[in-house]
């Protein structure tokens, strides 16, 4: 199928690893040119080098300035943005036992930046008549306890999923958002290093999501950005979907119990 996304510019934050270097490789082979935005150069460099296509541009995304020279960056280097993929973000358990302060830098890191470059690619978006793809999380929906920060960022980033289909639907530019759920990333992966039996802990997990009980796979997701960035999804705005395998929606004890 050809999604016909070919020479795009797409700036996919934090696109160095996990989630959102699958989506600069799915990208790449459709012939579109990645923009990685964030930390991890180096890492994005050298994925940008298997990809054969796209650049990296260094960025502290919780500063506004830096948002900004990222656009015009792109802008010098490409001429045109067709799109963004909010991807970028850290679940940094900050809860209700933290600071006020603390809780709003939680917010600086994971909400910020979404507007501050939406903000200041938006007549390049206009021009191209682009899309917008906001990565979010299942902790908005589910909640998850202890990290507010991030579940209020990620609520935020749903709402503003709506509000800017709707604000921005005369001018041709489409929004949408993908809500992962289990999905393996390095991070992840960290995580469950840090715990006394990982291995357990991960088959717990898996047996909790309905359809396969099994992680969703980074590449999984990446395919769903994809497809919503292309034209095939040309009346699609405002949506907020779940490749899942149905961990948000759907009874978990039914997997649970199915595997046992």
């Amino acid at each position: 199928m050809n999604l016909n996304l070919n020479d795009k510019v797409v700036i996919v934050t934090g696109g160095s690893k996990g989630i959102g270097a699958g989506c600069v490789e799915a990208f790449a082979a459709e012939g579109a040119i990645p923009v990685i935005v964030g930390r991890s150069p180096a890492v994005g460099e050298e994925l940008i080098k298997q990809c054969g296509r796209g650049a990296v541009i260094e960025a502290e995304l919780s500063s506004e300035e830096a948002c900004k020279q990222a656009i015009e960056q792109t802008l010098a280097q490409f001429g045109r943005i067709d799109g963004i993929v909010h991807n970028a973000g850290v679940n940094d358990g900050v809860s209700l036992g933290h600071s006020p302060s603390d809780f709003m830098g939680s917010l600086q890191k994971n909400i910020f930046h979404v507007f501050a470059l939406t903000h200041y690619a938006l007549e390049a978006l206009k021009a191209s008549k682009g899309f917008i793809i906001n990565v979010s999380s299942k902790v908005a929906d589910t909640g998850q306890g202890d990290t507010s920060g991030y579940a209020a960022s990620k609520g935020a980033m749903n709402a503003l999923t709506r509000e800017w289909a709707l604000s921005l639907a005369k001018d041709g530019i489409r929004v949408n958002t993908v809500v992962p759920a289990e999905v393996m990333t390095p991070l992840y992966q960290n995580w469950l290093n840090t715990l006394e039996d990982p291995e357990g802990t991960l088959q717990q997990i898996e047996a909790r999501v309905p359809f396969g009980q099994r992680m969703t796979s980074a590449s999984e997701i990446a395919n769903m950005v994809v497809f919503l960035a292309s034209e095939r999804s040309s009346h699609t705005t405002g949506q907020i979907m779940y490749p899942d395998g149905g961990y948000v929606h759907f009874d978990r004890s039914y997997g649970a119990v199915e595997k046992e």
